[in-house]
């Protein structure tokens, strides 16, 4: 059986899009379905490429017991052929990615989706990026992907 590969990112990829990664392998776990699926994030952006998570995501995370383990990489063309699903944290990321995928990729096999599509508790039409907030700004965000990233894995599954 093939298994089903999605591609979650963001602008820098360590902040929304690991967490959303993390939380939707935790998700696969729990429901027994790790096994059938490709996880991963990627930034369109490239000033973090090898970096952990920023540590007040991965602490938030951990709170909540879920472990941000990805380093941050930068979507390239290849990801339009390699994944199922790219999703993506807000609408500029959105039209980054779709734009990217225009000028490199002839490829109609990558779904790009917007995670707050999946949404069904928070009123967000984006995840907001917590990078130059406080503390809480990450809870937040942690408390909108749980919310959407739930909501796409029922899409699929």
């Amino acid at each position: 059986m093939k298994k089903i590969s999605v591609l979650f990112v963001c602008l820098g990829n360590i902040c929304r899009s690991p967490a959303a990664e993390a939380i939707f392998i935790n998700l696969l776990e729990k429901r027994g379905l790790k096994d059938g699926f490709i996880v991963d994030s990627a930034g369109t952006g490239s000033w973090h490429i090898g970096k952990k998570a920023d540590s007040r995501m991965r602490i938030a995370a951990e709170r909540r017991d879920i472990n941000i383990l990805s380093r941050a990489r930068q979507i390239t063309s290849n990801d339009f052929e390699d994944f199922n699903y790219i999703i993506a944290m807000d609408d500029s990321n959105f039209r980054n990615i779709k734009d990217l995928k225009n000028r490199t990729s002839s490829t109609d096999f990558a779904s790009i989706k917007k995670i707050q599509n999946f949404r069904s508790v928070f009123n967000n039409q984006e995840v907001p990026d917590p990078y130059f907030g406080g503390d809480e700004g990450f809870d937040n965000v942690l408390d909108i992907l749980e919310d959407s990233v739930s909501g796409f894995l029922d899409s699929i599954s």
